[in-house]
């Protein structure tokens, strides 16, 4: 059986999951997830994540990222290989994200963005 071009490698990644912060702030005016504390909720995800443990080659990495084009749901985050895209107001979303998804791959459902939310 040939695997498609686009098919997953069988071996795992360097990073057993990754979570990207949205971290853009737009000079215009528009809606934008630094308006909405974005670089709070990275910084407390990355402490999180180092005080659990799993932080390095193997587990979680936690990295800033421009415009992801999710604005009106900000501020958002995204973690893969899952592809699950969360939006979170506080502190203690972010433990929730760290402690069910990130440490033992549960999603948060409370804080999951519906497919159609965009900028």
């Amino acid at each position: 059986m040939n695997t498609p071009p686009c098919a997953p490698a069988a071996a795992p990644g360097y990073y057993r999951r990754h979570i990207f912060f949205c971290l853009n702030e737009r000079s215009n005016g528009e809606n934008c997830c630094a308006r909405h504390h974005a670089q709070a909720g990275f910084e407390r995800c990355k402490a999180q994540v180092a005080a659990a443990g799993l932080a390095g080659a193997g587990q979680v990495r936690v990295n800033k990222a421009g415009c992801l084009d999710r604005c009106a749901g900000g501020p958002v985050a995204v973690v893969y290989p899952e592809g699950i895209w969360y939006s979170y107001v506080d502190a203690a979303d972010i433990d929730d994200i760290v402690e069910a998804h990130l440490k033992n791959g549960q999603v948060v459902e409370r804080l999951r963005m519906p497919a159609e939310i965009g900028r």
